[in-house]
């Protein structure tokens, strides 16, 4: 039997369009189930779970394994139920071990308790009609939802020569809803809706220092009601003043499906987080991160990384004498006792400061660069969920300890 598409649907809010839109979350599953240890069970893995309402698909798959990405080997598609590839609240998924493999498999039927105590489920298979908005989303849409159409990365080169907001037809210092902005060089109405953005830090490679783009702030939405220079716009929807000097581009078309099919980043893929928004500065369990890796790297939205925190130096106090100090016992009559043991003789110095002075032969001291390279440990989990050329959007699924801007990234074992 050979691989087979799963789709998770869910509703989404309509808050950001207005004729609304559902939203298909999409894993690829495979029907053969694989060998247990490919896919690790969880610590305290259930034998059976209830769906619940607000659950996640990455939630669920957490309870019975280590690695919740790791979903599509061991799920298994019950024939003969109404959209098989879709869980709902109610659904019982059931883990059993057969012949050495581990599979996990749905039943919409109900449960009994046995006298013993032990819940009997009932697997006869049987059709049933729900709504798509009651499907299990694969993550919780509404902590990106924000961030799937709006253009948050700016190229740098389109930043420059994007068209800014000039001034205001009534001499306002700001604008707002309803209220009219002038925009230089927009000579064609071949667009009709416009973002304006502000241009905020710069995004650099860690490595090579390359300009990878600018942080926008989003602004505002505008419709043309003129071209020309100054052209002339309309707000029709903000979230923030518009300011001169803030720059307007066109709104592409939404797109109205998103799919996500977590699996790990291309084996090799090393990256960096560079920037965390919703102005947050410890970065933490669903806050939405920058990498500096985008298409050009291939990297698509569901792509899984691990976070690392290490990799870089750290002091040796140890050799540096600032700890562990006491069985040295130094007296007056050390070296030590007077510069430090953060120094070290290197050899001796000659004919300085000139070789005409008479200065005789010293010892050269200095500090000692006591340093060690921590390795590395692994702090969390990012699913990629928006890419862009030389950047992507992900938002962290799993956080064992601090992470920060700097941090490492790297795919999953496989």
């Amino acid at each position: 039997m050979g691989p087979m598409t799963r789709c998770f649907t869910v509703l989404g809010s309509q808050a950001y369009r207005p004729s609304g839109f559902v939203m298909l979350v999409c894993a690829l599953m495979l029907a053969v189930p694989m060998v247990a240890g490919s896919a690790e069970l969880a610590e305290r893995a259930p034998r059976s779970y209830v769906v619940q309402s607000g659950d996640t698909l990455w939630a669920i798959s957490g309870r019975f394994l280590r690695d919740p990405w790791r979903w599509a080997e061991v799920y298994e598609r019950n024939p003969g139920i109404d959209n098989p590839d879709l869980i709902y609240p109610g659904d019982v998924l059931e883990l059993s071990t057969e012949g050495g493999r581990t599979r996990i498999r749905r039943t919409s039927g109900g449960s009994s308790a046995r006298g013993d105590g032990l819940r009997v489920v009932k697997l006869s298979p049987q059709a049933r009609s729900s709504s798509l908005a009651e499907a299990v989303p694969t993550i919780s849409v509404s902590a990106i939802e924000p961030f799937l159409t709006r253009p948050y990365i700016a190229d740098s080169d389109q930043i420059k020569r994007a068209p800014y907001v000039v001034g205001f037809p009534d001499e306002h210092i700001v604008a707002g809803v309803h209220d009219s902005i002038y925009v230089r060089k927009i000579h064609s109405s071949g667009s009709a809706a416009y973002h304006i953005l502000r241009p905020g830090d710069e995004l650099r490679d860690p490595d090579s220092n390359e300009l990878l783009g600018y942080e926008a702030t989003f602004v505002a939405t505008a419709a043309l009601e003129r071209a020309g220079d100054p052209a002339k716009l309309k707000v029709v929807r903000m979230e923030r003043e518009v300011s001169i000097g803030d720059r307007v581009i066109p709104a592409d078309e939404e797109e109205a499906r998103v799919n996500f099919h977590p699996r790990p980043a291309p084996n090799g893929t090393r990256g960096h987080i560079i920037s965390v928004l919703n102005g947050v500065s410890q970065i933490g369990r669903y806050d939405i991160i920058v990498l500096d890796r985008g298409t050009r790297d291939q990297i698509e939205s569901g792509h899984v990384f691990e976070i690392y925190v290490g990799g870089h130096k750290a002091p040796d106090d140890v050799k540096r004498g600032m700890a562990a100090a006491d069985w040295l016992m130094e007296g007056p009559l050390s070296s030590e006792f007077w510069l430090g043991r953060d120094y070290e003789r290197t050899g001796w110095r000659r004919n300085e400061p000139d070789p005409d002075t008479s200065f005789p032969i010293h010892a050269d001291w200095r500090r000692n660069k006591g340093e060690y390279v921590k390795p590395y440990e692994r702090s969390g989990v990012v699913m990629v969920f928006r890419t862009f050329e030389r950047v992507s959007f992900g938002i962290v699924l799993h956080a064992n300890r601090f992470i920060n801007v700097g941090d490492a990234i790297a795919p999953p074992p496989t």
